[in-house]
């Protein structure tokens, strides 16, 4: 027998009269814990301080048990020990019972023999060890002949579980040419057996695929580099597989393994580099400001950090000022955009010198001032007819939801910049208006309400309003309008839903029957206030009242006590609600109070369907209770 699965034993003595010898044995539980009999010498004195007779005259006795544990995974139902009094004469008059965690449904006792028998197979990783409490009884009298006494079943472990390794994926990255033992990242990976038993959950790594480039620590899964020079620009990205067994990598152990994807980082190395002495762009007259131009690119082979690039154009050319540079930060490449408007009458072309320079130089590997290089830029400006301008970028009204069909709600207004100045001629697009709401003077750009508007059906309006010149090219424009339907108050105030209040016999004057809220679907609702009423003929009603609580909300409160299902069932209450908006709107819906035989939770049965609860008896306990109290009338 193991120091882990030493037995001990110990004699349970009692003061009164009478000799039963007791033995216990047991085996170890998980973190030493050892299973705990308590002593009945304790439990009769606690019996007897709180003025227990039983125990007077009781002899003392006690439990031998035998050894209680048992393998996991074996699905064999068998004894794994035995519990028994030592007052046990063999004679059937003790019987034996078993509770606690798995009684019944794992574990089972021999009522007269005591033994233990497991009735399943257990899984240790689930569930490492039961708690259960012993019982013996007089078989006649059913009174106990020992006390209650705690025991463990310890799940015993075998080695069924693999390795797993932990955070998977693993990715890691080190800079190209790192030295020899260069730490590239840690695998981990757990065994669910048991780490105090054998060498079941103790692991050993290994490398599968790397070598000779990486390595990994045995114990500690720590991957290291083991090759010196590795360069990015002839291999980028390594696949190392790590082994994990447990057993300490003896035969018969499970393993698992793991991909480390391993990424090289690019020192800087290289210069930006122009492939063209010379780029050529055009870009009409009527371009917008901040119009790209177009692109140029210096080629740099590093990558990441060690590729970004910052251009910028030459400060002493009076062309830059026309025009502006910017870096693509996903594409390194350097944008070339419009900084002021063109005019072809006045300027057709352009020139002027762009550089590219690397933003983290590192001098390491090339002097400074060859981390730039410089391109010539020309930009030709094209003669195009334009078309009308809009004197404003974008329109935005605002116009009340009850404004009269044909009211104008504003006024639109574009011209043509070229030196023939052809008439303007204003259309509405159809597909942004599709209601046709609204219509437009095609002379002078007046826009008026077409249709009756209901903010509550839509809210705004964005339309495009097109200009086209009515000679020669019909070059034509648009532009946005926003339209804003302002609210006013057109929408009565109505009941938040559907309510079916009811009133419990018995209810007290003064008590809260339902609490109601209030809608409206007007915008201004939330400003609103709700006012809640009885109708103007029912002010004094004798058995309701409404108490408007101030908040939008409001109660419906009994007015009376003697509510009975026998006397009436149902009461209407007409309610009035009013919003305070401008005019005020009102509105009258009459509730149904049903009068109900409440439950004793306070809720009415459903769909008002009354019947006699009797919490927490069953037909069964109530018949019982009955004959009870005939019984005891008879006797009496």
């Amino acid at each position: 027998m193991g120091a882990g699965e030493e037995m001990h034993a110990r004699t349970v003595k009692m003061s009164t009269p009478g000799v039963l010898a007791v033995v216990t044995v047991f085996s170890m539980i998980p973190g030493g814990l050892l299973s705990d009999i308590r002593d009945t010498q304790g439990l009769e004195g606690q019996q007897l301080a709180r003025g227990s007779t039983v125990l007077h005259h009781r002899q003392k006795r006690g439990w031998i048990w035998k050894q209680l544990f048992v393998q996991e995974e074996d699905p064999t139902s068998q004894i794994i020990g035995q519990v028994k009094s030592d007052s046990d004469r063999g004679t059937f008059t003790i019987k034996y019972r078993l509770s606690g965690e798995g009684a019944g449904d794992v574990f089972k006792i021999d009522e007269n023999s005591g033994e233990i028998w497991t009735l399943k197979k257990l899984d240790r990783e689930k569930k490492a060890f039961y708690v259960l409490q012993a019982h013996a009884v007089n078989t006649r009298t059913e009174e106990p002949v020992e006390p209650q006494s705690e025991f463990i079943i310890k799940v015993q472990d075998i080695n069924d579980n693999a390795p797993q390794f932990l955070n998977e994926p693993y990715v890691s990255s080190i800079p190209e040419m790192s030295p020899v033992g260069t730490t590239v990242a840690q695998v981990t990976a757990t065994d669910a057996d048991d780490p105090m038993f054998g060498n079941n959950a103790k692991l050993l790594y290994s490398i599968l695929q790397g070598e000779p480039y990486f390595s990994v620590q045995p114990k500690t899964g720590i991957i290291v580099t083991s090759w010196a020079d590795m360069n990015r620009e002839a291999r980028e990205e390594y696949l190392v597989v790590v082994q994990v067994k447990d057993m300490l990598g003896l035969s018969g152990g499970y393993s698992s393994s793991t991909t480390v994807t391993v990424t090289l980082t690019d020192v800087n190395d290289n210069a930006p580099t122009f492939q063209q002495h010379v780029y050529t762009f055009a870009l009409p007259e009527n371009a917008a400001v901040g119009t790209t131009v177009g692109r140029i690119m210096a080629e740099d082979g590093d990558i990441g950090s060690n590729a970004k690039m910052t251009y910028r154009l030459e400060d002493d050319l009076i062309e830059s000022s026309t025009f502006i540079i910017e870096t693509d930060p996903v594409t390194q490449e350097g944008v070339i955009l419009l900084g002021m408007p063109l005019d072809y009458e006045s300027k057709r072309r352009y020139m002027m010198v762009a550089e590219a320079t690397n933003s983290h130089p590192d001098t390491r590997f090339l002097p400074l001032d060859e981390f730039s290089d410089r391109t010539t830029l020309k930009i030709f400006v094209e003669d195009v007819d334009e078309p009308p301008v809009f004197f404003s970028a974008v329109y935005e009204w605002k116009i009340p939801e009850n404004a009269a069909v044909g009211t104008v709600v504003g006024t639109v207004s574009a011209r043509d910049t070229d030196t023939v100045n052809n008439p303007i001629r204003y259309s509405i697009d159809k597909k942004t208006d599709a209601t046709n709401a609204f219509k437009i003077d095609p002379n002078n750009g007046t826009i008026a309400i077409a249709k009756a508007l209901d903010r509550e059906t839509a809210d705004w309006h964005n339309m495009s309003v097109e200009a086209k010149e009515t000679m020669q090219s019909h070059l034509s424009s648009s532009v946005v309008v926003f339209i804003t339907v302002l609210d006013v108050n057109d929408n009565v105030p109505r009941l938040a839903r559907d309510y079916q209040p009811y009133i419990c016999e018995g209810t007290q004057a003064g008590e809260l029957i339902h609490l109601l809220s209030a809608v409206d679907p007007d915008k201004a609702v939330e400003e609103h206030h709700f006012y809640y009423s009885m109708v103007p003929q029912e002010r004094i009603n004798p058995n309701f009242t409404i108490r408007d609580n101030q908040d939008n909300t409001a109660g419906i409160v009994a007015r009376r006590s003697t509510f009975t299902r026998k006397d009436q069932t149902q009461y209407l209450l007409p309610v009035v609600l009013t919003d305070s908006g401008t005019p005020a709107l009102s509105s009258t819906t009459t509730l149904t109070i049903g009068v109900c035989s409440c439950l004793p939770a306070g809720h009415c049965p459903t769909a008002g369907v009354e019947a006699l609860a009797l919490s927490g008896f069953s037909m069964q306990t109530l018949i019982g209770i009955l004959v009870c109290l005939v019984t005891l009338t008879d006797v009496n």
